[in-house]
């Protein structure tokens, strides 16, 4: 009982957070007829706060995430009908900070499949804000099409007081709706402003304008309007050496964290991990590491597990062969990629190379 009047007060903010007045509940495919003029665009809801659920309109920070199914999200909001002819899937239902590497596999073929169908003109992906950047920056390196393909999520749940997800959500689906859009890779809307996957980071927990890319925005959108001032360089989907239709696992790589007094067991530890292919150092600063954890990195790397250096500072990028000599220890720098998106690279990178030099190479084109 208690669940069912959560649902139906969530599909009454988004009506309210839309500007319409509820509509009674009924399937979400009565809500309109496709038509012709409008682009398709699919929804693959993945749950987060986006479809979360609280006890009240004053909790936007305490709440329960991935309550809500894709159909209640399109039935709330029945604006997304004048924009395009609109179908959900509900692919997972689960917090963010819960997906996994079989997680990001079964999506990215959801996506891909979706996107080789010619009666598809663009794709939204619902998540929890969690993990969003590195599902996202994961779909830019394996999906190859030039479709639009937005990540998409909210700070509040849709029964709080002046909640984001049903304005986040319009906009990415008239987003990968939008012509504009095409080849552009995979892209993240949050808080009216478009970012590339690539790029993007969430840096607050607790506001709506969480989400940050260190080079700006690729764009705006207003009252569901384009604005694009930028495009991104690096390579990504259809430009991709990697294909999501070839991958049939992910290589264990996982991230170190540096920090003062940090001690070898910290790697060490983390060495030990059953398939370990590479570790993800994020160090201070310039991708600094601590002389007493120097030579348990090397010890890994003699026994061909590669060592990338990231740094936990949230801006800037980790130069080649300063704070410590990459060349001589054979070690890979992530450039301006954060640890966990470094992570992303790596375990998609591996699945083609374990050779340094050409790992390098990925990193700096990546």
């Amino acid at each position: 009982m208690q669940l069912s009047r959560l649902l139906r007060t969530l599909v009454a903010g988004f009506a309210l957070a839309s500007g319409a007045a509820f509509v009674s509940a009924q399937p979400a495919a009565a809500v309109a007829a496709p038509t012709a003029t409008l682009p398709n665009v699919v929804i693959l809801a993945t749950g987060g706060t986006i479809a979360g659920a609280g006890a009240s309109n004053v909790n936007s920070a305490s709440y329960a995430a991935a309550k809500v199914a894709v159909d209640k999200l399109i039935l709330g909001l029945p604006e997304l009908q004048k924009i395009a002819n609109v179908r959900g899937e509900q692919t997972f239902q689960i917090a963010s900070e819960s997906f996994t590497n079989d997680a990001l596999l079964t999506l990215a073929r959801r996506v891909s499949a979706l996107a080789k169908q010619p009666d598809v003109n663009g794709i939204v992906v619902t998540h929890g804000t969690d993990t969003l950047e590195e599902t996202a920056y994961f779909l830019n390196l394996t999906v190859q099409t030039d479709k639009p393909i937005v990540v998409v999520g909210s700070m509040r749940p849709g029964t709080a007081l002046s909640a984001d997800g049903a304005l986040n959500l319009y906009d990415a689906v008239s987003v990968a709706g939008s012509p504009d859009a095409r080849g552009k890779g995979v892209l993240v809307t949050m808080n009216d402003e478009i970012h590339t996957g690539r790029d993007v980071a969430k840096l607050v927990n607790i506001k709506t304008e969480a989400f940050k890319s260190q080079w700006g925005p690729l764009g705006m959108v207003v009252e569901g309007k384009n604005y694009w001032f930028r495009a991104p360089t690096k390579r990504h989907t259809s430009q991709s050496e990697f294909n999501i239709d070839s991958i049939t696992a992910l290589p264990a790589v996982e991230i170190v964290y540096g920090y003062g007094n940090v001690p070898r067991s910290v790697i060490d530890g983390v060495g030990a991990t059953p398939g370990l292919q590479a570790i993800v150092h994020a160090g201070t600063g310039n991708g600094s590491v601590a002389d007493r954890v120097v030579p348990a990195l090397q010890e890994l790397r003699n026994k061909g597990i590669n060592v990338i250096r990231s740094s936990r500072v949230p801006a800037g990028f980790v130069l080649r062969n300063a704070e410590q000599p990459d060349d001589k220890y054979d070690w890979v720098v992530a450039h301006d990629l954060n640890p966990q998106k470094a992570r992303i690279l790596a375990m998609v990178a591996l699945t083609k190379t374990r050779d340094p030099k050409e790992l390098q190479r990925i990193f700096w084109m990546y």
